[in-house]
């Protein structure tokens, strides 16, 4: 009897264990919301990321698990959402509930912009991730006397200031990150228009340059549109990554060119996804206009109607 409790004693602790994450995990599985959240606020990602391990015991504290709160945030008077009580510097304190982890990283943001006690720090270069971290001790982010020794150390240890470049390694990259596209969410962001992209008009049509580690999701975020909606203006699959200075419409294309633009003569290399964008025209009319099959591409030298059906 007292082998079989203590079998059954071991298999909870090694499952326990098993189950535990480690910051490696962590950090992979929630990096790019941390970029999205240095996008529009201008907080490095580096920053984020560490108070988030720190702060969450890399998503295994009590309150991150039951609560989705990952970063220790109180309520305070002006919180209206969720709460829950949970023992800190004093016992029973109230802390906010999340109903997810997306929602926790969001608010943090929201939480450090709108907060004059934090105005001083956005004044940092966006890389200064030491400064930031004196900062948040100075503001009275945390009580712990060395917290910005702690923060600087995870980031350091774990070359986390490569994430405020958007640089990321193979292993980080390969990680799957989760689409913000619920209307509590995006109801509540707090755009900072100092970080923004730059709005180019092509075509008629809103268009910005994709940078250097952008995603379809950021660039969303940024402007309050949904993921899955610029996938569908530019013509992309979902999970489709621009490449540096691609054009990306944050608008709906037109079905067809303008009427100086009638044909396009056709160059080595050229896709119809190429000309669709190049012009500013939905894909499937550009295909449908020229009688071809979806997926089919045009030969060099083809000319290719832009306004009217072949």
């Amino acid at each position: 009897m007292r082998y079989f409790l203590f079998a059954i004693i071991s298999v909870f602790t090694v499952t326990a264990a098993v189950s535990q994450t480690t910051r490696k995990q962590y950090i992979e599985k929630y990096q790019y919301l941390a970029i999205e959240e240095m996008n529009r606020s201008g907080i490095p990602a580096s920053i984020k990321m560490a108070q988030a391990c720190l702060e969450s015991s890399n998503g295994n504290s009590v309150l991150s698990t039951k609560s989705n709160n990952h970063f220790g945030i109180k309520c305070k008077s002006n919180w209206t959402g969720k709460s829950v009580k949970h023992d800190d510097d004093e016992q029973n304190e109230c802390f906010r509930k999340y109903n997810s982890v997306e929602e926790s990283y969001i608010d943090h943001t929201n939480f450090l912009m709108s907060s004059p006690r934090y105005f001083s720090l956005f004044q940092l270069k966006p890389d200064d991730y030491v400064g930031w971290a004196h900062g948040l001790k100075k503001a009275g982010y945390a009580t712990a006397n060395d917290y910005a020794q702690r923060l600087i150390k995870i980031i350091e240890d774990n070359q986390l200031y490569r994430l405020d470049y958007k640089i990321t390694n193979e292993q980080l990259a390969a990680s799957q990150h989760k689409k913000l596209n619920t209307k509590e969410v995006i109801n509540n962001l707090f755009l900072n228009p100092y970080q923004s992209h730059q709005i180019t008009k092509r075509n008629n049509l809103k268009t910005v340059a994709a940078r250097e580690g952008d995603t379809y999701e950021i660039i969303a975020q940024e402007f309050g549109e949904k993921a899955w909606e610029l996938y569908k203006f530019n013509d992309q699959p979902e999970g489709y990554r621009p490449q540096k200075n691609e054009v990306i419409y944050i608008e709906v294309k037109h079905r067809k060119a303008s009427k100086s633009e009638l044909t396009h003569k056709v160059e080595a290399g050229e896709t119809m996804h190429y000309i669709s964008q190049l012009y500013g025209i939905k894909l499937n009319p550009l295909y449908k206009r020229n009688r071809m099959k979806y997926g089919e591409q045009p030969r060099t030298e083809e000319l290719i109607n832009l306004r009217n059906r072949r």
